[in-house]
C-alpha cells in the first residue's frame, strides 16, 4: 500500500474518534473507549453519553466518511475523463436534480423523510439522464455536449427549485427547504447510514475498478481506442458510477459543494495525477475533511451552521492557493 495512502487511513481513524467526545456536548475520551468496550463485550449500557455516542455521533461519522470520501472519488473520476481539473461531480446537473427532489418532497409530502430521501434520489438519476440525452442529440464532441447539457438541465432544476420556493409556506415549508438546501448532517441515523451507503459503495466500488481506465481516458478518445479501450462505453460507466455517488451523498446531506472540485486538486499535488493511487487518496482526505468540517459546524455556535456555508467558506480560499501553485485548467 502506498506510504501516503497508509497515513491518510490513519488520520482518518484518529480525526473520526476524536469526533466522537469533541462538540457543544463533551464526552470523556475514556467514556468513549468504555462505549466501545461494553458494545464488543455486549454488556448493556443505557447512560446518556452512550446514547449520544452510538444514536447520534457514530451515524454522523460514518456519514461524514461516507459522503466526503464518495463527493471526492466521485469529482477525480470526472476531472480525468473531462480532462479538465475544475470539474466537480455536479456538472451533469445531479445535484440540482436532487435538490429540486427533496424541495418537491418538502412541499408535497412534509414530515416524510422517506419519501424525501426517495424523490431526492430518483430526481437525481434522472437529471443525468437527461443530460446524457440531451448531449446524445450532438455527436461530434460528446465531452463538451455532456457538459453544456449538464449546464443547461442543472439551470432548469434551479429554476423549477426557486419557483417551489416561491409557492412554498413561508413559516414551515420554505425554512425547511432552505436549510435543506444548505446542506447538513443534522437528523443523521444508522437507517440513513445503511441507505446511503448502497448507491456510494457500489459507485466507489466501480469506479476502483475503473480507475487505470480513467488513466487511458484522459489521454483523450483517439489513444484511449488505440490501447484496445472503449471511451464511450468506459465514460458512461464513470458517469452512471458517480451519478449514484452523488444522488446517494444529496439525499442524506443536502448540496454540500467544493469538496468534489477542491479535494482532488490537493491531492493531486501531495500524490500525483495517477488514478490508481489519487482515487483512493482523495477519497480518504475528504472523508477527513468533511470530518473535520463538519466537527466544526456542530461545535463552533450554539446554533448548528449548514456544513454547505462552511465548506465554501473554507473551501473558496484553499482552491485560490491551489489554483496559484498549479497550472489548473
Amino acid at each position: 500500500m502506498n506510504k501516503k495512502i497508509a497515513l491518510g487511513i490513519i488520520i482518518l481513524i484518529l480525526v473520526s474518534f476524536v469526533s466522537l467526545f469533541l462538540g457543544r456536548y463533551s464526552i470523556e475520551p475514556r467514556e468513549v473507549i468504555e462505549a466501545f468496550s461494553n458494545k464488543i463485550h455486549s454488556v448493556s449500557e443505557e447512560s446518556f453519553n452512550s446514547t449520544v455516542i452510538w444514536d447520534i455521533r457514530i451515524p454522523r461519522v460514518l456519514l461524514n466518511i461516507l459522503v466526503g470520501f464518495g463527493l471526492s472519488v466521485a469529482g477525480t473520476s470526472f476531472q480525468g475523463i473531462f480532462k479538465n481539473n475544475l470539474v466537480s461531480p455536479d456538472i451533469l446537473g445531479v445535484s440540482s436534480g436532487a435538490g429540486f427532489g427533496a424541495a418537491l418532497a418538502l412541499l408535497l409530502f412534509p414530515g416524510s423523510s422517506k419519501l424525501l430521501l426517495t424523490i431526492s434520489f430518483s430526481m437525481g438519476i434522472l437529471s443525468v439522464a437527461i443530460s446524457y440525452l440531451i448531449a446524445k442529440i450532438k455527436v461530434e464532441d460528446s465531452v463538451l455536449s455532456l457538459v453544456l447539457s449538464g449546464v443547461i438541465v442543472g439551470s432548469f432544476f434551479n429554476a423549477l427549485t426557486s419557483f417551489i420556493k416561491l409557492i412554498a409556506d413561508t413559516e414551515s415549508t420554505l425554512p425547511s427547504i432552505t436549510y435543506w438546501l444548505m446542506g447538513s448532517f443534522t437528523g443523521a441515523s444508522m437507517d440513513k447510514v445503511f441507505l446511503a451507503s448502497v448507491p456510494i459503495i457500489s459507485g466507489i466500488v466501480i469506479l476502483f475498478i475503473l480507475r487505470w481506465r480513467i488513466n487511458i481516458l484522459s489521454l483523450g478518445d483517439e489513444d484511449t481506442k488505440s490501447l484496445g479501450v472503449n471511451p464511450k462505453r468506459n465514460r458512461v460507466l464513470v458517469i452512471m458510477a458517480s451519478t449514484l455517488i452523488t444522488s446517494g451523498a444529496v439525499m442524506v446531506s443536502g448540496i454540500i459543494g467544493w469538496i468534489g472540485m477542491l479535494i482532488p486538486n490537493i491531492c493531486r499535488e501531495i500524490i500525483g495525477a495517477d488514478n490508481r493511487y489519487l482515487i483512493p487518496f482523495s477519497g480518504i482526505v475528504g472523508a477527513i475533511f468533511l470530518v473535520l468540517v463538519d466537527l466544526i459546524a456542530r461545535s463552533l455556535t450554539g446554533t448548528e451552521i449548514p456544513i454547505g456555508i462552511l465548506t465554501a467558506i473554507l473551501g473558496a480560499p484553499m482552491f485560490i492557493y491551489t489554483y496559484t501553485r498549479r497550472d489548473i485548467k
